[in-house]
């Protein structure tokens, strides 16, 4: 299981805008359709990464529980599902549904969309303001399989809190650690 730490891209970076396929609806979504009205979680994830799989169940809650604030969701998958098959679409809709996920898990294909976010590994967390503009990136919390520490999403949970506020966002951020992002071969 690789530990690949977040490249924790610069704060106040503009979110790059994607227009990827929905699995679950099988419909394209843009980042402009799909954002928030308060603020926009961005998180890279994918099927089989024991990281993810961790954390899903709270990924799940805090998309039910902040969708309803104002805060959109937004879940990608960009592995290479040519030597990862369990990452392929028809799973991620599986998984989607398994999950209860109330957001768009999209697929990335080409990968580029995980390139202009220079995204690490799953999950790779992003918390984007009402002007899509990056005010945290990193771990959902400190809880790593194995660890013991429960899965709370304390580290997201206290930046969208604080978003929703109008408070300051604590500039002192983790990186999140997890699966390496499964690049294709060139």
């Amino acid at each position: 299981m690789a530990r690949t730490p977040s490249n924790m891209l610069p704060l106040g970076t503009k979110a790059p805008d994607f227009n990827l396929v929905d699995t679950v609806s099988d419909t394209p979504i843009s980042l402009q359709s799909s954002k928030g009205e308060k603020g926009t979680v961005v998180m890279f994830i994918c099927n089989h990464c024991p990281f993810v799989i961790h954390v899903n169940p709270e990924i799940s809650r805090l998309g039910k529980e902040y969708q309803a604030k104002g805060i959109g969701f937004i879940a990608i998958s960009s592995n290479d599902v040519e030597n990862y098959p369990q990452d392929a679409p028809h799973l991620m809709k599986q998984k989607a549904k398994e999950e209860g996920y109330t957001f768009p898990y999209l697929y990335d294909e080409t990968q580029d969309v995980a390139k202009a976010y220079d995204a690490a590994c799953t999950p790779d967390i992003y918390l984007f303001n009402e002007g899509l503009e990056l005010v945290y990136r990193g771990q959902l919390d400190d809880s790593r399989p194995g660890n013991g520490i429960p899965v709370t999403g304390t580290d997201l949970r206290n930046a969208m809190d604080a978003l929703l506020a109008g408070d300051e966002i604590n500039p002192e951020q983790k990186p999140s650690i997890g699966c390496n992002i499964k690049w294709k071969e060139t």
